[in-house]
């Protein structure tokens, strides 16, 4: 069973009318949620566990899946 992420994941790369740029252009937001996400997290006593990790993961890896390059965001970001 998949999660919502991963379902939304799916729907981007599968959506025919967006052209390939437009997805990488959602996948990149989700990308930042993911980051902004599992920053939070990481800051705070919420559980590290969290799942934000995995889900950025499968963002990253949707992106490659498209050939998009990878975004450095420099030493501190995750």
């Amino acid at each position: 069973m998949d999660t919502p992420y991963e379902e939304l994941i799916r729907k981007i790369l599968k959506d025919p009318q967006s052209s390939r740029e437009i997805k990488i252009q959602r996948l990149r937001h989700l990308e930042d949620d993911a980051r902004a996400l599992q920053r939070a997290a990481s800051e705070s006593a919420m559980n590290s566990d969290d799942g934000w990790q995995a889900e950025l993961r499968l963002v990253r890896l949707a992106l490659e899946q498209l050939g998009a390059s990878r975004v450095r965001k420099g030493a501190a970001s995750l």
